[in-house]
């Protein structure tokens, strides 16, 4: 992943993950169509952030089991 994408990633994450966990994987698939659109349009290539990182579900996934609260 370049180092581009990663920051990408991060970001949008902090900024657009809520702050309420969840584990529906509707939610989190939502999410994840969600950052690469939010990443196209920002002019990076979705192969910036999937070339290290097959599933961007699976990082908002292990982001959203982290987060401050927990799960309701």
């Amino acid at each position: 992943m370049s180092t581009r994408g990663i920051n990408f990633l991060d970001k949008w994450m902090a900024e657009q993950l809520p702050e309420i966990a969840t584990d529906d994987p509707i939610v989190i698939s939502d999410l994840a169509d969600k950052a690469m659109k939010a990443a196209d349009k920002a002019g990076i290539a979705t192969t910036e952030i999937s070339e290290e990182v097959p599933s961007v579900f699976e990082v908002i996934a292990e982001a959203m089991d982290h987060r401050e609260g927990g799960r309701p």
